[in-house]
């Protein structure tokens, strides 16, 4: 019984730690989609010429709200602001990805497949469920409503 103890004080205190991983989430997703905005806005043309070929409904549109979805995000994302919602079309810009580039070429990273912008949708749905975390502009903002 005395173990059993134990092991409910230990998780009572690993409790307390749960923001820590929901901040690492916010971070890791900031620090992924950086490069693809980056080169987005670097080349917004190209990218509409490519969603073209891909045959994306109007694709400079698309590769403008793509562009600002994933440069937003990283904004909002490392913040904590407005979390929940900036992870809405992020997860829709990773399901595009999955189904017009990934896809095709399985789930292995390595191979350019689905593996990592499953991994983002995943965390992505941890953060509409759990929120940003306490470590956030968010969690300010709900302490001021309050």
């Amino acid at each position: 019984m005395e173990m059993i103890k134990d092991l409910l004080q230990i998780t009572l205190k690993l409790e307390k730690l749960k923001d820590i991983p929901l901040l690492a989430i916010r971070f890791i997703l900031a620090y992924g989609f950086i490069t693809p905005a980056t080169l987005k806005w670097r080349n917004i043309e190209g990218i509409a010429r490519w969603f073209d070929k891909m045959n994306y409904p109007f694709p400079a549109l698309s590769a403008y709200l793509s562009a600002t979805t994933e440069a937003l995000g990283v904004i909002l994302l490392l913040l904590g602001l407005a979390t929940r919602y900036i992870s809405i079309p992020l997860i829709i810009v990773m399901l595009v990805a999955i189904l017009t580039v990934h896809l095709g070429n399985g789930f292995d990273a390595g191979d350019n497949g689905a593996e990592i912008p499953i991994y983002y949708i995943i965390m992505l749905f941890t953060l509409i469920i759990y929120g940003p975390g306490k470590i956030s502009i968010d969690e300010l903002i709900r302490r001021k409503l309050k």
